[in-house]
């Protein structure tokens, strides 16, 4: 004669079992939300170094336009137009 017992799951595997659940559904979130999160950032990283090279590429077009203004061709053209004679020892240099 065999009895078969069925096995019952008790109180604290019940809680166990629920906690584990739990704990899975948190660490899938938490890893989602992670991975929104980095993806943002890179984006904000990437925008901000096209602006940055963008700006390069305004400064660096702006210091050329400032080459060719103090170049001594033009000065001499601009102060021969305006009649006045180009006098070498008047001319102070200022660094920065």
């Amino acid at each position: 004669m065999t009895t078969s017992r069925k096995r019952r799951i008790t109180r604290g595997e019940k809680f166990l079992y629920t906690g584990i659940v739990i704990m899975l559904f948190l660490v899938m979130f938490i890893q989602i939300y992670s991975a929104a999160s980095l993806g943002n950032l890179k984006m904000n990283i990437e925008k901000l170094n096209y602006q940055i090279s963008t700006q390069e590429k305004k400064n660096e077009s702006l210091n050329m336009k400032i080459s060719e203004l103090t170049a001594y061709d033009n000065i001499k053209g601009v102060v021969s137009e305006m009649g006045l004679s180009y006098n070498y020892e008047n001319i102070i240099i200022i660094d920065k």
